[in-house]
């Protein structure tokens, strides 16, 4: 379902025009956030429709080729939007849209019941259906489901099945609907954005959130650190791929990437150049932490691999530490509350 961006483009405006005029000149750090997020976001609109095309390609004249190469392009989408998942504010708050992309955490697995209820059903099945149903059927997880969950690979409704191939494709098209409406919706928040300094706030709330995230729920949850001591695959994210560190490492290079450039013209203009250089180095640490890990977390969990989870939740921890003890804290930003605890 396309989300009309009109409607928003006058709402920005008008409350920008409401609270007094333009700024002449837009905060430095917030044109570059606005800017590198925008780029985040177009990656992902390109990433999406690549990915709508493999499944199309898949479903006309199926072979394994053709199914990897869908894999692949599942991969590259939802790495895509790792990069920009801690954006938690201006038009991804929109219809949930955040929830729409990736239904987590799924703790009652509600991804296969939904997607095996629209298998055994007989009615329409197109992009425009799935825009009315459960978020648990209209992002990544759904897909991820249809290529590789093992249990469903052995049922007849695998793909190629014909209903799951319709599925496969109303979903990506779903998906690229939705990446098309979040980057023209970002681009008309603009000189909104660009003209509140609330949004400064905004932005280093999001990325605070975004890594204690990582740490207590991506990372810690699985790991048995978060509310008993048994290791838990299936609690992190992208397990049925075995991607959950591969995500991970995008959501932390999409901080590096469009959130560290802003961050350190902010602390450039506080007068901290001690407080950038080690942030920079921090993200550069701990990212590099990630090289001679494998994508997925389970063979970690269950063998003597554990201690490398531990030093990456570690690398993590100390991370958010600098963010919201140092920085955070020198700028007079307060840690914000996570409403969606997780996503």
């Amino acid at each position: 379902m396309a989300v009309s961006v009109r409607p928003l483009a006058i709402h920005f405006l008008a409350v920008s025009l409401a609270s007094g005029s333009l700024a002449s000149r837009a905060d430095e750090s917030r044109l570059r956030w606005h800017q590198d997020i925008a780029g985040g976001y177009r990656q992902l609109v390109d990433a999406s429709s690549s990915l709508a095309e493999a499944a199309t390609s898949y479903c006309a004249a199926p072979d394994n080729n053709r199914l990897s190469q869908v894999q692949h392009a599942w991969q590259a989408a939802f790495w895509s939007w790792q990069r920009v998942r801690f954006v938690d504010f201006g038009p991804i708050e929109h219809n949930s849209l955040a929830w729409q992309f990736q239904f987590w955490p799924d703790a009652k697995n509600l991804v296969a019941s939904k997607v095996n209820h629209w298998l055994s059903q007989e009615g329409d099945l197109n992009s425009h259906s799935i825009a009315a149903a459960s978020v648990a059927i209209q992002g990544f997880p759904a897909l991820e489901y249809l290529l590789w969950d093992p249990r469903f690979q052995q049922t007849g409704q695998a793909l190629p099945a014909e209903r799951s191939c319709v599925l496969l494709t109303a979903i990506s098209q779903h998906i690229v609907d939705n990446t098309d409406a979040l980057a023209s919706q970002w681009q008309a928040m603009a000189p909104f954005y660009e003209s509140n300094e609330r949004y400064t706030t905004a932005t280093v709330q999001a990325a605070m959130t975004a890594i204690e995230v990582i740490r207590d729920r991506r990372l810690g949850a699985p790991m048995g650190l978060r509310g008993n001591d048994r290791r838990n695959p299936y609690q992190a994210d992208a397990w049925r791929s075995e991607t959950s560190l591969a995500a991970v490492r995008a959501s932390l290079e999409g901080l590096q990437t469009l959130f560290l450039p802003g961050m350190n013209l902010e602390l450039s203009m506080a007068g901290t150049p001690e407080l950038q250089a080690k942030l920079t180095a921090r993200f550069s640490e701990t990212l590099a932490n990630f090289d001679q890990l494998p994508d997925g977390m389970t063979a970690l969990l269950a063998g003597e691999g554990y201690g490398k989870l531990q030093a990456l939740y570690i690398d993590v921890e100390l991370l958010e530490q600098l963010l919201t003890d140092d920085i955070a804290t020198t700028l007079g930003i307060v840690r914000g509350f996570n409403a969606s605890d997780g996503d």
